[in-house]
């Protein structure tokens, strides 16, 4: 039985982040406190453009052995929910996730991160906001998180951060761009069109096959849709000269036919992607939408 957590258990977790306090001038926020870590809102330049897209980051630092969760958590979890305040004309997307971990035990497996991992999310600003001008804008995000070992403890923080808007450019701060760029060297990819993909349903299990015009010795498939793969069952990868096939258990609590599936693939080259294949019954090739949307959250 899938060990959860409530969403009034997690939503009513003891509060242990205080609201960040900002000087008049735009300044990078101070870590606020979350059980066994903390949760930092950062922004990649101490500006944003109008009319351009520009990043903030979600920095979590854990004590050894804690962790938190992906967009699917897994066999038990909840992932990080964030709450925005935002002034007129100032916009956030949705969240990048990186590529996560498996963790857990051989029983249970969880899906999440451990140490320090930076959630990078887009934010815009309207054009005439900041045409007449230099202007402030104050950002705040009330985080919600669920932090694990052998037990879970909720956790909130309240986060804000001012940022200038600015019509052109200041120079980059060094630390904060190379907190980005390892950022987005974790993140998913969609996959070249020239990779196939098929998925055979059979009895208890679907059965993967990706053709990538390379051998592929290790690869580890990641479910975007609880429910429907046993996350603890072994995933062998059989290398073929063009790619590789895998197995992938049906999850116990899959009680219904599913039409494609989705995730996130792990290749033994280090890189990461998002597929989206349609479950061919008669074992049929078909192939990846390397123009599916990225995993949001």
């Amino acid at each position: 039985m899938k060990r959860s957590v409530s969403s009034a258990r997690f939503y009513t977790g003891l509060a242990l982040g205080a609201a960040l306090l900002l000087a008049t001038e735009p300044s990078q926020a101070a870590g606020a406190a979350i059980p066994h870590g903390t949760v930092e809102l950062v922004a990649e330049n101490q500006w944003i453009q109008p009319a351009h897209e520009s990043y903030l980051g979600l920095h979590f630092e854990l004590e050894k052995g804690w962790h938190i969760y992906w967009v699917n958590p897994g066999d038990s979890g909840e992932p990080p929910r964030v709450a925005w305040q935002l002034p007129t004309g100032v916009t956030v997307g949705e969240i990048q996730w990186p590529t996560p971990q498996r963790l857990g035990t051989s029983s249970i497996v969880d899906f999440g991160y451990e140490n320090g991992v930076t959630l990078l999310v887009p934010v815009h600003v309207e054009a005439p906001l900041g045409a007449k001008g230099p202007a402030q804008a104050e950002l705040e995000a009330q985080v919600k998180v669920l932090v694990c070992r052998e037990i879970c403890i909720p956790g909130k923080a309240q986060l804000s951060l001012t940022v200038r808007i600015q019509l052109q450019p200041l120079e980059a701060d060094q630390q904060t761009r190379e907190l980005f760029a390892a950022a987005r060297e974790s993140l998913l990819h969609s996959p070249p069109t020239s990779w196939k993909f098929s998925v055979a349903e059979l009895k208890d299990s679907f059965e993967l096959e990706a053709n990538l015009g390379r051998r592929i010795t290790r690869a580890t498939f990641f479910p975007l849709v609880e429910s429907q793969i046993e996350n603890a069952a072994p995933q062998k990868t059989v290398p073929e000269s063009s790619g590789f096939k895998m197995k992938l258990r049906k999850s116990d609590r899959l009680l219904k036919p599913i039409e494609r599936l989705k995730g996130v693939l792990v290749l033994s080259t280090g890189r990461s992607y998002v597929i989206d294949v349609p479950i061919d019954k008669r074992g049929a090739t078909g192939k990846a939408e390397s123009e599916a949307k990225l995993p949001q959250g």
